[in-house]
């Protein structure tokens, strides 16, 4: 695979003289958050980061998407943390959009460049720094672990986008194809981030309607996006939050490929008892 370049924000503010008028919409089934909301008066704070700041793309609702959080992270040449997670318990994902982090864990250190994901397990010990020239940016993704009696929790593994084949979609001829980091029949995972790729006139050729939660990161691309009853044009740069059952569907336009970074929860029974 030839090396690929993913969207990511810079932040700014729009000038006075912008419309008001954009994509950005919250219903009761979905959400989408357009990559021009991405300003500097919209970022967050984090506990013992330095010289890092963060855009929170999603976080658990009672009554919307309940099982994650996602933020990118936009990390200052020698900015990181040696204590990034201040909860028990949570499992993360990194992905590397922009320049390169040092991932150290356990002790041993691991150099993510742009395409670098990294899986962490719940209650890792992890730091992370910036230790190059250049701003670093990437995708931090946050779950509870739900353990499950008699399944240890998964391995902690680092690979990067270009080192792995996506694996295409039956019966789509290629168009349409995953790029998976773990086993999907490897039940100790209870969420799988993946990227997904559309050639130009790709489509998810039917309303899927499921009970996985998403978050859905265009690294490339634009499409048009059916979410719940509405067609909704995105492009790189944008997110889309989706709830359980929220139905979906996909028509990449091109000219080039559409792609983006997806989370969803799996693997585990409906919780009953709470």
């Amino acid at each position: 695979m030839s090396n690929a370049t993913y969207y990511a924000p810079k932040g700014g503010l729009p000038p006075q003289t912008q419309l008001l008028t954009d994509r950005a919409v919250f219903t009761d089934a979905y959400a989408v958050i357009p990559k021009g909301t991405f300003s500097d008066i919209v970022t967050s704070f984090l506990p013992f980061w330095e010289g890092a700041r963060f855009w929170v793309l999603s976080r658990p609702l009672s009554g919307f998407a309940e099982t994650f959080s996602q933020y990118i992270a936009e990390v200052q040449p020698g900015g990181g943390s040696d204590r990034p997670e201040t909860e028990a318990g949570v499992e993360a994902v990194i992905f590397v959009v922009e320049g390169a982090v040092t991932l150290t864990l356990g002790g041993e250190a691991h150099r993510l460049k742009t395409g670098g994901y990294a899986y962490l397990p719940p209650d890792a010990d992890w730091q992370v720094r910036n230790t190059g020239d250049a701003v670093a940016r990437f995708h931090w993704i946050r779950k509870a672990y739900q353990r499950v009696e008699g399944l240890d929790a998964p391995d902690a593994l680092f690979t990067n986008e270009q080192d792995i084949a996506p694996t295409p979609m039956p019966d789509t001829n290629g168009v349409w194809a995953t790029t998976r980091f773990v086993d999907p029949t490897d039940l100790r995972h209870d969420m799988h981030v993946t990227i997904v790729t559309f050639q130009p006139g790709g489509v998810i050729p039917f309303a899927e309607t499921h009970v996985m939660e998403h978050g859905l990161y265009v690294l490339e691309g634009k499409a048009v996006y059916r979410l719940n009853q509405d067609w909704v044009e995105v492009e790189a740069g944008d997110y889309m939050w989706l709830r359980a059952f929220c139905p979906q569907a996909c028509y990449a336009g091109g000219p080039g490929p559409f792609r983006y970074l997806l989370y969803k929860d799996v693997n585990r029974h409906m919780a009953l008892n709470r």
